[in-house]
């Protein structure tokens, strides 16, 4: 490996990469690329340099594209038709323009959009919009759907959150491969150990008496935390230590999902998108707060901030420096938080206005590292130090 780092952007307007090598310094953006289709999630290989970028919409359908050499080239794998197809079969002058060629599509119109990448032990994994999760063996020429999931008992009772049925969240665990964790907005925590064949909901409180509870239909209740989970982490050292932001609250979970604990004491809301979880350290992470769902979704009083926790949620610190403290109005939305492996870590964020703001010191401090970007959906880090 190069010693490099890049931060992996996904927008309404493409993937983009910020490098910024080996001393994280001197950011340079590229792109945008996969021809500007929208793209909700890239991830990478630090150790091949490969990246995935998947997305798509209602005009270019479902589809994830691939660079297998670190973002200079990339080719596109499409799952599922759009409005294009459509139009291109009626009009051979359309298709002329566009240069479009019929192309069989394994999953015809049965999804609109990937929303989640995630790599496990020689295999991929995707999801989508409607909730389904697909996977790869083949470094994602080829995909094939998990139906344990798509007919769990569950399924018929899912039910849409505001952005609509989305996988948004793929966990793995790469001393045991056969174990897998999926959030899906609004239907909560999956969990397989037998590599996708069977699954167990998990959104069970672990002291429903202990919890606030509210009207809201995505609030804690009938002993489960509520089912609208925004983003969702697993703690380093091989354990079963969970975190994850839903719409009510940050939530913890000692035993792999199957019971969790509210961790909300000492913020400033219970609302919020991504969280995020130190690569070394399972009792350090970092959630980004709003003033509520209905309230206009930007910081408490618009000033931004980064809220830490060292002692797994017990605690809670507000990392402001750097960060914008007057007429902040921004969303950081449930993608859009990741860190990268080097001491002290860093982490980064993007925002719905178009900018990413790192931290090399684990939060105390903050700095635009890029600005200017179109509405910024996912960022994760390929480090490959």
């Amino acid at each position: 490996m190069d010693g490099t780092v890049t931060v992996l952007v996904g927008t309404t307007k493409g993937a983009f990469l910020i490098d910024g090598g080996a001393e994280r310094s001197e950011w340079r953006v590229r792109g945008p690329f996969c021809d500007g289709w929208g793209i909700n999630h890239v991830v990478g290989d630090p150790a091949s340099g490969e990246i995935w970028a998947g997305g798509g919409g209602e005009w270019t359908g479902a589809g994830i594209w691939h660079s297998p050499d670190g973002g200079e080239s990339w080719q596109v794998t499409r799952l599922t038709r759009g409005t294009t197809d459509d139009w291109a079969e009626k009009d051979p002058e359309f298709a002329a323009m566009i240069g479009y060629e019929l192309v069989e599509l394994p999953f015809g119109s049965d999804f609109q959009q990937i929303w989640s990448v995630g790599v496990g032990a020689g295999v991929l994994y995707a999801g989508t919009k409607p909730a389904n999760l697909l996977r790869s063996v083949d470094g994602g020429q080829s995909w094939t759907l998990v139906e344990g999931l798509s007919t769990h008992p569950s399924s018929d009772s899912w039910t849409p959150g505001a952005a609509g049925l989305v996988l948004h969240t793929i966990l793995t665990d790469p001393e045991r491969p056969s174990h897998l964790w999926c959030g899906i907005s609004a239907a909560g925590v999956f969990a397989s150990e037998d590599g996708g064949i069977t699954w167990e909901r998990r959104n069970r409180l672990s002291n429903a008496e202990g919890c606030a509870h509210h009207d809201h239909p995505a609030a804690p209740r009938d002993g489960e935390t509520g089912h609208c989970v925004h983003n969702m982490v697993r703690a380093p050292g091989g354990g079963e230590l969970i975190y994850q932001q839903n719409h009510h609250g940050v939530w913890k979970s000692r035993d792999g999902g199957r019971s969790w604990e509210e961790i909300n004491a000492g913020l400033p809301s219970t609302f919020g998108f991504p969280i995020h979880v130190h690569p070394r350290d399972p009792e350090v992470i970092w959630t980004l707060p709003l003033n509520g769902d209905s309230a206009g979704r930007f910081p408490p009083e618009a000033a931004a901030a980064v809220w830490r926790s060292r002692d797994g949620g017990e605690s809670w610190q507000d990392c402001r420096a750097g960060l914008p403290q007057e007429g902040c109005f921004f969303t950081v939305l449930r993608q859009a938080m990741a860190g990268d492996r080097r001491d002290p870590a860093g982490v980064y964020f993007g925002t719905n206005s178009g900018s990413v703001f790192a931290s090399f010191d684990e939060g105390d401090a903050w700095q635009e590292i890029a600005r200017h970007l179109p509405t910024i959906l996912s960022v994760e880090v390929m480090d490959r130090g």
